[in-house]
């Protein structure tokens, strides 16, 4: 009779539920899929965990404060800053994960996967294979030998540091989104300059 209660599930609250659901989001600083929320609710119904996490993300919306639950296109959640105050703390921030150099090497990698690493190097020049490794090592990238050569990935590490879709089709249209809009910031800023030297 013991082991029976064992292993019966612990019954939780909807209140300590959306709270477990509140404190993954907050110390994970990343989205995170139902099955994960699930996990740390011990709850096993998906619809029950959308249900809680759209309810905290209602609460959120009627505290107006600096932070928002938002569900994203794929199903998962994440807690994070309103758009409006990144400017106003982004100094704040810590250093960045990456530098320059291994940042355009993975953001080439990422709108082109899956890519041969010998096309990357052949692009990014010798210095892509420091970058590959680095990448790697923050398990933001994955390689696969294929022959003389490796193909390269995004992992979903990486997704989910740069809050992007998890499906790759959908992937690419929001890097080239980010593309698009940080072209049309640097036009901006060399129009700017031309108009001051002038």
């Amino acid at each position: 009779m013991a082991q029976d209660q064992a292993s019966e599930p612990v019954k939780i609250s909807d209140g300590e539920a959306k709270a477990l659901i509140e404190s993954a989001l907050y110390v994970s600083g990343r989205p995170l899929d139902l099955k994960t929320l699930g996990s740390v609710t011990k709850l096993r119904s998906k619809k029950k965990i959308r249900a809680l996490a759209q309810v905290l993300a209602e609460e959120y919306a009627r505290r107006d404060g600096s932070l928002e639950l938002v569900e994203l296109d794929d199903g998962r959640f994440v807690l994070q800053l309103k758009p409006r105050y990144v400017s106003s703390v982004k100094r704040l921030v810590m250093r960045p994960l990456l530098s320059s150099g291994p940042l355009k090497t993975l953001a080439y990698i990422a709108y082109r996967q899956p890519i041969a690493q010998a096309q990357v190097v052949d692009v990014r020049g010798s210095q892509a294979y420091v970058h590959i490794q680095e990448l790697k090592n923050l398990g933001l990238l994955t390689t696969e030998k294929l022959g003389k050569t490796r193909i390269l990935r995004t992992t979903d590490v990486f997704a989910d540091y740069f809050n992007l879709s998890h499906d790759l089709r959908l992937m690419k249209h929001q890097l080239k989104a980010l593309f698009d809009a940080a072209n049309k910031l640097d036009q901006k800023a060399e129009d700017k300059e031309k108009t001051t030297a002038s």
